[in-house]
């Protein structure tokens, strides 16, 4: 197995996900994808308009034009994408996108061509091949991020690179549109900009930094189908990864009913013309851009899984509301862009459409996160290319059952709200499937809306390998905060006890946290919790324990007991370097989840909701982790006191 690492912060890390684009690691990649998707879709959308309004060609309908030209685009994503995802592991990246950017050159000089001479096969045959460029990108596209980004900034990383590449598609779509429809010399335009935009991606591509291969070793296979479904094989081998493609390919079906209605959706039901149409893809096309870029605000700068179920919830709560917003709508008549908007019933439709692709930007940011930081970097370049598979898969599925829905009589509106109300039923799915993203919603919740939590020293929680968290142990919360300040999952090994709290208990369940009794209690527990937290270690994971042995009933630290010296030893044995990291949670006694009431003369808990309020300021401290062999109880006690203070 290979130990290729997430790339680490240099020594000056940007402040921000904006400065990444004054840093040669990150700006010459982000202008390469962005004049790509630009160039895509300043070809796609010139030769539908051309083949649409411009040419009539009798064996290519102008209702069919769109739909043909989407198809042959997307076609490669199938055929090939297996083969781009082993290419991208087996060679250096960056020759990898000097050869794809080369080779964009070659098909815009042919697509040149084809649109001065109005050669509708030649054309077509470019779609097919700009498809290929696009499939071959794909991998080395977001397997190159955790090659030069750490994990604080892979958030922030992604969230550009989806803005980028929407404002792109927007921006390409626009001027397509507006060059092809220049009397005379639309067709001339259009081949000078997409020529003149390859040669500007090839040079940008010269200055992508050196991103070596992460399986050089390997042995390509040229058969597309038995590799495809090798690929999805190796997905599926980690099943949060897999589960996770699910997901983002399930966005992109969400995703593709919209973008795919919207001129019928504003000539059929808002009663407008082209420019309408236009401006709701506008706004889509924003939405996603703002939601994308808000992700590391609000993860703060951490790959934070527990804002998918947010965008969840928001996708179907706007997406079924937008059914509603186009009821009732002004009679029909077609409305110019002017007259559309001084309608104050159509401005619930746009800031529907606007803020559900909001939250689809921020549903879908963190689950590539999460793929690029749980996948073996030598197979990550194949589990982007499965995803590429699942995702054009999505897509066909969605255009088909689309078209099948509004032929059975389905309305368009009828449609958004069916496909929000599944949008929910899927997420739900998913979520019980994977509990580690209502985990993390969870505690996202908890460290923001319930209290304000300041995490100081956060760098000090290892982004890899095996490692123990020790705490203090003050509320019945105190886990939850933990799940939120750490980057990766966190395994709990806790009273046997709390698994009884109501809501608590089940959450911790979810979470597999390890039950322990006392050893005069139940031996046999006693013995299998301390087997089960050794396998946690060997499995390279992280392992909560709080030293007091149960939660604290007048807040001082109490003394560690020697379970700690018990597991780092069982982990000595079995030859696992495990690092020991301190923790110190503060200010969180005398909160509603303490043991600070008394209950028939007993510290209690949970028993006056409102006694501090919400929004109380805690925190948590964490130092620097220790080697296993200098972890002793009461040194650790000592240093988790000192973060106390």
């Amino acid at each position: 197995m290979s130990s290729t690492p997430v790339a680490t912060a240099p020594e000056h890390a940007p402040s921000n996900q904006f400065a990444l684009l004054k840093q040669r690691r990150f700006a010459p990649f982000f202008w390469v994808q962005f004049f790509g998707a630009g160039n895509d879709n300043v070809f796609k959308f010139a030769f539908t308009v051309l083949v649409t309004y411009q040419l009539q060609v009798a064996w290519l309908p102008a209702s069919l034009a769109g739909l043909v030209i989407g198809a042959l685009f997307i076609l490669p994503f199938l055929l090939f994408s297996a083969t781009s995802g082993q290419l991208a592991d087996k060679y250096p990246k960056e020759v990898l996108i000097r050869f794809v950017k080369s080779l964009e050159i070659g098909i815009m000089l042919l697509a040149g061509w084809g649109f001065v001479q109005q050669n509708v096969p030649l054309l077509l045959g470019c779609v097919f091949l700009m498809g290929l460029h696009s499939t071959l990108f794909g991998p080395v596209k977001f397997a190159y991020l955790p090659q030069h980004l750490n994990e604080r900034e892979l958030t922030g990383g992604n969230g550009m690179v989806e803005m980028g590449t929407f404002v792109a598609i927007l921006l390409g779509q626009v001027a397509g549109g507006l060059l092809i429809a220049m009397p005379g010399v639309g067709p001339t335009y259009v081949a000078a900009a997409c020529i003149g935009l390859a040669v500007l991606g090839r040079v940008l591509a010269q200055a992508v930094p050196v991103s070596p291969a992460t399986d050089p070793a390997l042995r390509i296979n040229w058969n597309p189908f038995t590799e495809t479904w090798r690929n999805l094989q190796l997905a599926h081998g980690n099943i949060v990864v897999f589960r996770s493609l699910l997901g983002i390919s399930w966005m992109w079906f969400f995703g593709a009913v919209f973008l795919s209605m919207f001129p019928s959706f504003a000539r059929d039901v808002l009663h407008g013309d082209e420019q309408v149409a236009s401006l709701l893809l506008v706004g889509f096309s924003i939405g996603i851009g703002i939601g994308a870029l808000l992700c590391e605000m609000l993860s703060h700068r951490h790959v934070e899984i527990g804002l998918v179920p947010m965008g969840a919830i928001g996708m179907s709560v706007f997406s079924i509301d937008l059914y509603f917003a186009s009821r009732g709508l002004p009679p029909p008549g077609t409305l110019s862009l002017g007259a559309f908007v001084a309608q104050a019933a159509h401005w619930r439709v746009l800031a529907d459409l606007a803020l559900l692709s909001l939250f689809a930007g921020i549903y879908s940011v963190p689950m590539y996160a999460l793929i690029q930081m749980r996948s073996q970097p030598t197979h990550r370049a194949r589990i982007i290319a499965a995803n590429n598979i699942l995702n054009a898969l999505f897509m066909i599925a969605s255009s088909l059952l689309a078209g099948a829905l509004l032929s059975a009589g389905l309305s368009i509106p009828q449609l958004f709200g069916l496909v929000g109300l599944a949008n929910a039923v899927v997420a739900g799915y998913i979520f019980l499937l994977v509990p580690e993203y209502l985990l993390r919603f969870v505690a996202w919740v908890a460290s923001r809306f319930v209290y304000r939590f300041d995490v100081k020293g956060d760098l000090n929680i290892p982004t890899e390998g095996a490692a123990v968290l020790a705490c203090n142990h003050v509320s019945f919360v105190d886990a939850v905060l933990l799940m939120a300040a750490s980057p990766r999952p966190i395994r709990f090994l806790m009273d046997h006890r709390i698994f009884r709290v109501p809501v608590l208990g089940w959450l911790f369940k979810l979470a597999k946290a390890i039950p322990i009794a006392p050893q005069k209690e139940d031996p046999q527990a006693y013995e299998a919790a301390f087997r089960e937290a050794a396998q946690v270690l060997r499995e390279g994971d992280l392992l909560g324990i709080f030293p007091e042995g149960g939660i604290t009933r007048d807040g001082t630290l109490q003394p560690f007991k020697g379970g700690i010296a018990k597991i780092l030893a069982q982990a000595q044995a079995d030859g696992v370097p495990v690092s020991v990291v301190p923790m110190a949670l503060t200010n969180l006694w005398g909160s509603y989840f303490s043991r600070i009431e008394l209950a028939g003369g007993e510290p209690t808990a949970m028993v006056k909701p409102f006694r501090r309020g919400f929004f109380n300021r805690v925190g948590l401290n964490v130092g620097e982790a220790l080697p296993a062999a200098a972890a002793s109880p009461e040194g650790l006690r000592e240093r988790v006191a000192g973060l106390m203070g």
